[in-house]
């Protein structure tokens, strides 16, 4: 029984402190990882298991690995803010694939970067068609950037000289039936205007799954009763 106890308080311990280094390498470190970012994740997750199920160990030491990672980490990054050159070596540096349309094989190779692999990461872009492109670049997260052709971007409301509308965050005001209090409260709005807005629709707050004001001010509900009788996805 204490054996399993163990196991039980060392897991808790490892998830708590990966949680809370987590927090203090920033989100950059859950998005889309640089070189520094994957090696630190794997890292990390070694060290933890190890403090979570290995009790050859002792936790102090898989604790205190666990600090000193994170602080190698995080002195890294902020070497790399402070330091260009050093920024290149410890996050990577985007690699150009396309370049006026042309693709480039040396570059290509240089990354390990195969066709195949351009065209899943073009048509992850909405392009199926390679003759858009113009340039395609290799970031140092491993995602691909792109830009279309002049003739095949998309025309936008400036380019046809349309009426510009000033636009807000979009504000949640009720998630899982339930008014968001401080965002009414934060923004001038109370329950008392929300009720009479939905009632305005035959609706009443406990009627709403998820409601929210949007960009141009416009009120969007979704309600719980759907009335779709049978839904695509579920059998």
């Amino acid at each position: 029984m204490q054996a399993y106890l163990d196991v039980v308080i060392r897991s808790v311990s490892a998830i708590l402190l990966l949680l809370l280094i987590a927090k203090i390498l920033g989100k950059q470190t859950i998005s889309n990882m640089t070189f520094h970012d994957f090696v630190t994740g794997i890292t990390l997750g070694a060290v933890a298991s190890n403090l979570a199920f290995n009790k050859n160990i002792k936790s102090s030491y898989m604790i205190l690995a666990l600090i000193i990672i994170a602080g190698t980490s995080l002195l890294l990054s902020v070497i790399a803010l402070k330091n260009h050159k050093m920024r290149k070596w410890i996050s990577g540096s985007p690699t150009v694939l396309i370049e006026g349309g042309r693709i480039l094989e040396g570059n290509m190779q240089k990354v390990r970067f195969s066709m195949d692999s351009l065209d899943q990461a073009l048509r992850g872009n909405g392009i199926f068609n390679i003759e858009e492109v113009e340039y395609a670049v290799l970031e140092d997260n491993g995602m691909v950037s792109v830009l279309k052709k002049e003739k095949y971007q998309y025309v936008t409301k400036k380019d046809m000289k349309l009426h510009l509308q000033p636009q807000s965050f979009p504000l949640e005001l009720i998630m899982d039936g339930t008014p968001m209090e401080n965002n009414l409260k934060n923004n001038g709005l109370t329950e008392e205007w929300l009720e009479a807005e939905l009632n305005r629709k035959g609706k009443k707050i406990s009627d709403v799954f998820y409601g929210v004001r949007g960009t141009q001010q416009q009120l969007v509900f979704d309600f719980y009763e759907d009335g779709i009788q049978k839904p695509v996805d579920q059998e």
